[in-house]
């Protein structure tokens, strides 16, 4: 699989998405429909976005008992998505019921990742306020070899921390990343980041990029830019 940037539709309605993805008149982006969108418009704004011909990654980061989770995943594999997630520390159990319920009759199923720390979380508030003691380094590659061994494609990780997951997992265990900036945009409110061209040094397979290419004067030649530097 190619490497593949994605894009984060952070927006609160349809009508700004869509005016957004109107301006890529050449290009039909993977999309990311995170947590404020999907809450907004429910299941039809992924319906929308799949008959527009986008690919999707429904980033709803699933954490509860395993029967729930098998449940909702079981709903959320209906709409076609190309990818969703959930919280690694919702244990194995959860994570392998996940899959059984992301499974189709026919067997197939979306990408399934499991979120290892997020990328606003320091190793100091780890460790002081989810307790979490060691390093995020060592965190994070627990939670990678908890979810290949549970069964997924894949973790949502720091760019930073993409190369010893591969490390830890192989080069065919999926590292979406995000916490991309470009080399002259803003920080915002995430610690854990780098630019597009040194996660693909260490071993990003995807980079998630969200306010560098939606909140730009020009989002098209930003996503043009960010595909440059990564692929």
């Amino acid at each position: 699989m190619k490497r593949e940037v994605i894009i984060a539709c952070d927006f609160a309605s349809a009508e700004a998405t869509y005016a957004f993805l109107d301006q890529f008149t050449e290009e039909k982006p993977f999309v990311k429909i995170g947590m404020e969108l999907f809450y907004a418009e429910g299941p039809a704004i992924v319906r929308a976005l799949k008959a527009r011909g986008h690919k999707i990654f429904l980033d709803l980061k699933l954490h509860d008992i395993p029967n729930t989770v098998k449940k909702a995943m079981a709903v959320l594999s209906r709409l076609d998505v190309d990818m969703c997630n959930l919280h690694a520390a919702g244990t194995k159990e959860m994570m392998s019921a996940a899959i059984e319920g992301l499974t189709r009759p026919d067997g197939t199923r979306p990408i399934l990742l499991a979120v290892t720390q997020l990328t606003s979380t320091s190793e100091e508030r780890m460790h002081d306020d989810l307790l979490i003691s060691g390093s995020i380094q060592d965190c994070v590659r627990h939670y990678a070899k908890c979810a290949q061994e549970a069964g997924l494609d894949g973790v949502v990780c720091s760019p930073l921390e993409a190369g010893l997951v591969k490390e830890a997992c192989g080069k065919a265990f999926f590292t979406v990343t995000p916490g991309i900036r470009f080399a002259d945009g803003v920080v915002g409110d995430q610690v854990r980041i780098t630019t597009p061209e040194r996660a693909k040094e260490i071993g990003s397979d995807f980079i998630v990029v969200g306010r560098p290419i939606t909140a730009a004067d020009d989002p098209v030649a930003a996503y043009r830019r960010c595909v440059k530097e990564f692929e």
